[in-house]
C-alpha cells in the first residue's frame, strides 16, 4: 500500500445517537465523507485517496451497524491501519437508552436491529455489537444532553480544537431576474443613486472605482454600510457560537451590475480586513440592464 491519508476519522456510535450530523460537521471541514463502507474495502479505498491527484489528505468514516458481519471485523481494522501508521481515530458517540429511545419515538423509525421488535431491544443488542469497537474510541460524545448544534460544535472543537469561523458568502444580484434562493440575508440597495442613468457611467459596472465612488459617496451609503457592518458584527460571532458553517448574504439593485456589486465589494473588503473568510459572487453583473 502506497502512503496513507494524512488523517482519517472513523464515527462510530449507537443509531440515534448523532453520527449524520457529525459527519455533516466534518464535511463543513473539509473532510471527504463516505458512508457505510465495508471494511474489507476501507485499506483499497485508503489508498486509492493516496494516489488521488492531488491527494485526499482528509477522510471521514462513517460506521454502520445495521451489517453486523461487517462491525465484527472493524474493530481488526482499525488496530491493522493503526499499526500500519495510519492517522486513524475514532470518534464514538453513545447516548442514554431513554434518550434514544425518545428519538426514535419522535421519528416514528424503527431501530435497525430490531425492526419487527422493540427499539429497546435493538438498543441493547446494538450496545453488545459496539463494546469492542467502544473500547478503541480515543474520544467518546455524550449526545444525551446535546441539541445537534451542540454536537456540531463538539465534534469541530474535537477535530481542530475550536470551532470554525462561519464563512460568508456575498452575492450581488439583479431584482430584474428574481432574488437567489439561497441567500439566508437579503438586502434590497435600490435606494442608492442609479449609475444607470449617468451615461459615462451606464456601461461599466460596481467593481469600476468611478462607478463604486457613485454608489457609496453619498449619506445614504454611509448610513446603510454603518448599519451593514453593525448587523453582520451582531450576527457573525452568535453564528460562530452556533457552529453555523456559512451564511449566504444577498445584496440587490435592478440589474445587478452597479449598486449592489459596489456594496458586495466593500463589504468583502471590511469582512476580510476582520479576518473572516469571505466568497463572492458577481451573480448577474454579466446580463444586460
Amino acid at each position: 500500500m502506497t502512503s496513507l491519508p494524512a488523517r482519517v476519522v472513523f464515527v462510530a456510535g449507537l443509531s440515534g445517537s448523532g453520527k449524520t450530523t457529525a459527519m455533516a460537521a466534518l464535511e463543513d471541514l473539509s473532510f471527504y465523507c463516505v458512508d457505510n463502507l465495508p471494511p474489507a474495502l476501507i485499506g483499497q479505498f485508503l489508498d486509492l485517496c493516496a494516489k488521488s491527484t492531488p491527494p485526499i489528505r482528509k477522510i471521514a468514516l462513517a460506521i454502520d451497524t445495521r451489517e453486523s458481519a461487517f462491525l465484527q471485523a472493524l474493530p481488526t481494522v482499525v488496530r491493522e491501519l493503526r499499526g500500519g501508521g495510519t492517522d486513524l481515530e475514532l470518534l464514538f458517540l453513545d447516548a442514554s437508552n431513554a434518550a434514544l429511545v425518545n428519538r426514535y419515538r419522535e421519528t416514528r423509525r424503527v431501530h435497525p436491529l430490531s425492526p419487527s421488535g422493540s427499539v429497546e431491544e435493538g438498543i441493547e443488542a446494538e450496545r453488545q455489537l459496539l463494546t469492542e469497537l467502544s473500547g478503541l474510541a480515543d474520544f467518546v460524545i455524550d449526545t444525551t444532553p446535546l441539541n445537534v448544534h451542540q454536537l456540531r460544535e463538539a465534534v469541530v472543537r474535537y477535530v481542530v480544537g475550536g470551532a470554525r469561523p462561519t464563512v460568508v458568502n456575498l452575492t450581488s444580484f439583479g431584482f430584474r431576474f428574481a432574488p437567489p434562493s439561497s441567500a439566508e440575508l437579503l438586502f434590497d440597495v435600490r435606494f442608492l443613486p442609479n449609475p444607470h442613468f449617468d451615461p459615462n457611467l451606464r456601461d461599466r459596472t460596481g467593481q469600476d472605482p468611478e462607478v463604486a465612488e457613485y454608489v457609496l459617496k453619498n449619506e445614504r451609503a454611509a448610513a446603510l454600510m454603518t448599519r451593514l457592518r453593525d448587523l453582520l458584527g451582531f450576527l457573525l460571532p452568535l453564528y460562530d457560537v452556533e457552529g453555523k458553517a456559512y451564511v449566504t448574504v444577498g445584496v440587490g439593485c435592478t440589474g445587478g451590475r452597479h449598486r449592489s456589486v459596489a456594496i458586495v465589494d466593500t463589504l468583502a473588503r471590511e469582512l476580510r480586513a476582520d479576518g473572516r473568510e469571505v466568497n463572492v459572487s458577481h451573480r448577474d453583473v454579466e446580463k444586460s440592464s
